[in-house]
């Protein structure tokens, strides 16, 4: 290419890439509107990328509903480029059944089914959610003009191109990203957008497979659950599973529906599983030993939230200019859940007044003055709401079976199924919105903490726990799974097949037997195996990539892992290490230009690709800016490389009049 014309690659082109890429076009008016070379790096189709391809089993789903599902910077978004309004997926599948919309592929019947019977409240397959990302990636492309690339290939490494006499005057030499198809692409920009990668087991999952292997058993690493070979899996052996999140939910739809069993509905409104005989049999536990909360079917019916009210970034500045760090249980959580807390009591007490015996005026008032952690703000709750059992208590809500003992293997079990059927009652029902406002206070909340804490302010355990606890936390309550997806586990539990360990799960391999045990703590049953199924994503991490990009930046040290000092040593998230304007900091510590990093598996804050609309969404905000710095630096390479054209040509005239210099440069 033109080496006056800037080269950008992203290795990646799953959503994140494609929100970048709408937001270069749309702030490229205002910074940068000469030509721009784009290069996506992309082994799956772009737009959906591996983790929202099409090719997965048509019974997995979202966790979000239709209506709460978009790829466009709306209005609500707190960025300095313009917003870029546009349909959410319910609004997109009417556009394209009506004709409006008509950019897409000629759908196979299954998936023009789902369009037809999609509203904004069901939860879309992850087949129909790839087409609506395939196809804003496809829009995003456009808006660009034709310098957009798709290369289907992966990125095996990037190295500084330093002495390139194309780049001899410019501020960053620039970059050569290898491709495993052979080719090299010159950048002036990397962005590594990789999403959730793989990686080699840590030392604990590594002794299990070694142990498995040994014994002839079976043993599934964290892993994409839909990437996972589980045919090893023997109809009605039991099967230990370490998890009880989402990927939990997509495991029991691969071995149950997707060997052949199917639910059927039950005359009092429940749930009947009828087996194939090719299911196996599961014993499921975790920490909380339950599964995440189910999503939310009711409406609000009290006053409209409003803004945050203490979590804000006023009352942040005045916690830094108090404090040389922040300490996030000490000085944040605090706010967190008074504001938390706010959103709750005021649906409660002005949606459903009668369950109150105070006024929302005079609740709020006094509420507003008091320490969440206080004598005095629990006395004003329970005179405000004499129903003890509707009292908001986050901790029990973090971990609902907190010093209980149970008794037995049968005690666990009822304790689950009755803490599922509870959380139902409470969720998936019109008659409790204040579950709603809970959810809405802290995923306003959640958008906000990356935007008005300094993270080099966090003290080292506090940044642990933001990626830690507090992520954990927050998808435990806002990012469970559909209803009906508990209402299958319970049917399931009643067929026989699932049964639950209890909370503080505790795994162990037994070489005299060959078996794994499993158990829990607080109750004295245990189960013992051959097969053991680590359910969740693995953990992120530079140094034991399989990620060949992640793996070349670790080797080369232009990227490095996050570490923490903290009073028990280093500690490492295992996030690749980005500063605030999102550049990879090397292993020496010092920020790249022109190399930039985002997305769940970097030490940024924002989290997720979509978003659900008016939300501020953090992603958005950090595409935005992200997108911005690109601008700028291939307007700078621009300038330069103008500079080093006109400069070439004065020393071409002079050189062709004093040969002798010519050995010189």
């Amino acid at each position: 290419m033109p080496a006056n014309i800037p080269a950008v690659v992203f290795v990646g082109g799953g959503p994140r890439t494609a929100g970048v890429l709408e937001r270069l076009a749309a702030n490229r008016p205002e910074l940068f509107s000469g030509p721009l070379e784009i290069h996506v790096v992309e082994p799956h189709v772009p737009g959906s990328g591996r983790i929202w391809r099409y090719d997965q089993h048509p019974g997995l789903l979202l966790n979000s509903m239709a209506a709460d599902i978009t790829m466009f910077t709306d209005a609500s978004v707190a960025c300095d480029g313009p917003a870029g309004e546009g349909p959410n997926l319910a609004e997109w599948a009417a556009g394209v059944l009506d004709g409006s919309i008509t950019d897409v592929p000629d759908f196979p019947r299954s998936l023009r089914e789902q369009l037809r019977s999609l509203t904004g409240a069901t939860f879309p397959t992850r087949q129909l959610q790839s087409q609506y990302l395939e196809w804003f990636f496809r829009r995003a492309a456009r808006s660009l003009g034709s310098n957009v690339t798709v290369h289907r290939t992966t990125a095996v490494a990037v190295t500084p191109a330093a002495g390139s006499p194309a780049h001899a005057l410019r501020s960053s030499a620039g970059y050569l990203v290898e491709l495993a198809n052979g080719r090299t692409l010159r950048a002036d920009v990397v962005v590594t957008a990789l999403g959730h990668t793989d990686s080699r087991p840590d030392a604990a999952s590594a002794a299990w497979a070694g142990f498995a292997a040994r014994h002839g058993g079976y043993h599934a690493a964290p892993s994409y659950t839909t990437d996972v070979d589980y045919s090893p899996v023997a109809p009605g052996q039991d099967v230990i599973v370490a998890g009880m999140g989402l990927a939990f939910v997509d495991l029991l739809v691969l071995l149950m529906e997707g060997r052949g069993g199917r639910f059927v509905e039950t005359d009092d409104g429940g749930l009947r599983y009828l087996p194939s005989g090719r299911e196996p049999r599961l014993w499921a536990g975790s920490r909380r030993g339950v599964p995440y909360h189910s999503k939310i079917s009711a409406t609000l019916r009290g006053e409209a939230p409003g803004p945050l009210r203490f979590f804000t970034a006023a009352a942040v500045d005045a916690l830094l200019a108090r404090h040389g760090e922040l300490d996030f249980h000490r000085d944040l959580w605090p706010l967190i859940a008074k504001e938390a807390g706010y959103g709750y009591y005021r649906e409660l007490l002005t949606g459903s007044p009668a369950r109150a015996a105070m006024g929302w005026d005079e609740f709020a008032a006094r509420y507003s003055e008091l320490e969440w952690y206080s004598p005095a703000r629990e006395e004003l709750v329970a005179a405000a709401v004499p129903d003890a059992a509707r009292h908001l208590d986050l901790e029990r809500l973090d971990r609902p079976f907190s010093g209980r003992q149970f008794a037995n293997h049968q005690e666990v079990q009822d304790a689950v199924v009755g803490y599922i059927e509870h959380d139902l009652a409470l969720r998936d029902s019109p008659d409790h919105p204040e579950t709603l406002a809970l959810f809405l206070a802290l995923l306003h909340v959640y958008m906000e903490v990356g935007r008005v804490v300094p993270p080099e302010r966090l003290n080292a355990r506090s940044q642990q726990t933001v990626h830690g606890w507090w992520h954990g936390f927050f998808s435990f309550v806002d990012s469970g799974p559909p209803p009906h997806r508990l209402r299958q586990m319970l049917a399931l539990h009643h067929a026989g097949l699932l049964h639950f360990l209890g909370p503080d799960l505790e795994v162990a391999a037994d070489e005299s037997t060959g078996l794994f045990h499993a158990g829990s703590p607080h109750s004295g049953t245990s189960v013992a195996a051959k097969a053991l199924i680590e359910a969740r994503l693995p953990s992120p991490t530079v140094t034991r990539s399989r990620n060949p990009l992640l793996e070349s930046l670790h080797k080369t040290g232009l990227g490095a892992e996050q570490q923490l000092l903290t009073a028990d040593g280093i500690h490492s998230t295992g996030k690749l290490l980005i500063s605030a304007g999102h550049q990879l900091v090397n292993s020496e510590g010092v920020p790249q230009p022109g190399l930039f990093g985002v997305g769940p598996g970097t030490s940024g804050w924002g989290a997720g690709a979509f978003a659900r609309p008016g939300t501020n969404a953090a992603p958005f905000r950090e595409n935005d800016a992200l997108a911005r710095s690109i601008l700028a630096v291939a307007r700078d390479v621009a300038a330069e490389s103008s500079a080093t054209e006109s400069s070439a040509t004065e020393s071409s005239a002079t050189l062709s009049t004093e040969p002798a210099a010519v050995g010189k440069n």
